[in-house]
């Protein structure tokens, strides 16, 4: 009744939940499907299917990949976000950013080209309307 549980290989995935320290440096690339928590400096590419958190002393240079981002540090590169990025109001953001959607709070410093996914797609569909019922 407790210790047993009939789980098939492959079917629950348990969330990885990964912290790189204040004092820690990685330069390269890290490939995940955990969360990740970056308090120290990443100098690469950090691809996940989990939640990218920058903390307020984390710094990232390079490329993250993500499904959903929290950033109180910086974070200079280009940033994939295929849902939500939040930017805290301590954030300091350089580069390009794609995301699905966007919160900022007052305060951060967000200087990036940004695109949003899914946007232009019903931009689109509203232009064709348009056209379609002025005809």
């Amino acid at each position: 009744m407790f210790g047993k549980e009939n789980k098939k290989a492959g079917e629950n995935k348990v969330a990885e939940r990964n912290i790189i320290g204040q004092n820690t440096k990685i330069t390269g690339e890290i490939i995940s499907e955990g969360d990740f928590r970056i308090d120290g400096t990443l100098e690469g590419t950090i691809v996940t299917n989990g939640r990218v958190i920058i903390g307020g002393s984390g710094l990232i240079k390079g490329k993250v990949e993500c499904t959903d981002a929290d950033i109180e540090g910086k974070f200079s590169g280009e940033l994939l976000v295929s849902n939500v990025l939040t930017v805290k109001s301590t954030a300091n953001i350089n580069g390009d950013v794609v995301i699905g959607k966007l919160s900022v709070e007052p305060g951060a410093e967000f200087n990036a080209t940004c695109a949003m996914r899914g946007a232009v797609k019903e931009l689109n569909k509203n232009e064709q309307g348009l056209k379609e019922k002025t005809a």
